[in-house]
Formats: structure tokens, sequence, C-alpha cells
């Protein structure tokens, strides 16, 4: 009887373990980290794109070696989908589960959740840059500012650094956003 009795415990015990409790909930950790495989027009590999959280944001770490010089601008766009030449399947920059809203109401100061702020990409004449910079409105976990709550989301690479608006530079590189399985 006593073993049937601490056995009941032990059971009732695991049920309170936050591993249990997760699996319960139905939701899943957030990933530590994902890497992300960048691509140019051609479907070439021109770098790599490491996301980890960050106390406010997601950290971004770029490590690209095959990109024209100069001065690039970076954010994540709506959709997990990267098609060449032009990478407009990745759609608008990201807004979460407000797509269609107003640029404006997305986050504080008007930015869209995938806009990097004070962020250009500068790449060295010989193509390469290794930058690491903060996503401040995204997360890497649960919920609408996570760039896994459409099923991924994707980096896009522009060709200049300009003003970005509707008409934007082209898209010059991009990788999908995938949660790891």
């Amino acid at each position: 009887m006593k073993a049937m009795a601490w056995a009941v415990l032990c059971v009732g015990l695991s049920m309170w373990s936050p591993a249990a409790r997760a699996q319960d909930s139905g939701k899943a950790a957030a990933p530590k980290s994902v890497t992300v495989d960048i691509i140019n027009a051609a479907g070439e590999s021109v770098g790599t794109a490491y996301l980890s959280e960050a106390p406010q944001g997601v950290r971004i770490r770029l490590e690209i070696r095959k990109l024209p010089a100069g001065h690039h601008l970076m954010h994540i766009h709506q959709f997990p989908k990267c098609d060449p030449p032009d990478f407009k399947s990745a759609g608008p920059h990201f807004m979460g589960a407000m797509s269609g809203e107003d640029h404006a109401a997305m986050s504080p100061g008007g930015l869209a959740l995938g806009d990097i702020p004070h962020f250009e990409l500068d790449v060295e004449s010989n193509g390469t840059a290794h930058v690491t910079t903060i996503a401040p409105n995204v997360t890497l976990g649960p919920g609408d500012h996570s760039v896994f709550s459409n099923g991924g989301t994707a980096i896009v690479i522009h060709e200049v650094a300009t003003q970005v608006t509707e008409n934007a530079p082209p898209r010059i590189a991009c990788g999908v956003i995938s949660k790891p399985k």
C-alpha cells in the first residue's frame, strides 16, 4: 500500500514539473537560437544570420560573405518565403498579428515590428560583413510579436540604404526564419 501511495505521489508531483506544464499548456519553450541561410537572387548562399533572444528583442548576428559592397538595409518581413530573384514573396515588413494595420500603429515610434531602427549593414569591398544588431520589437517566443507567429518570417536585405517607402530599394538577399524542429 505504501508503494502504491508513493507512486501516486510521484506521478502527481511530476505533473507540476516545468516540462509537464509546458506540454500540458500546448506551448513549447522558445528556441534558444535559430540559424538562417541567406541567399541572393541567383539562389546562392551569401551568408548566415544567427538569431537569439536578447533582453529587449532578438539579437541578429550576421556573417555575410558575398554581397555588393556598400550600405544596405535589413528588415524582418511578413512571410517565410524567399523566392528569387526579387524576394517579393517575403511580403511587407513584419507586422505580427496586426498585418494590414497602418504602419504607424505597429510599435513605438511608428515602426513595423520587423523594422530595425538605426541599423545599416555595411558590406566591405570584399563582399563581407560581420555585425550584430537587435530587432527590438520581436521575439523568438510565443505570441503576436514572435518571428514564428505566421509559421515563420524572412530576413530581407535591400540594395542600398535609403528611406524605405512603398518604393523601397530592390531586395538583393533573403533568408527564411523558421522554428527549429
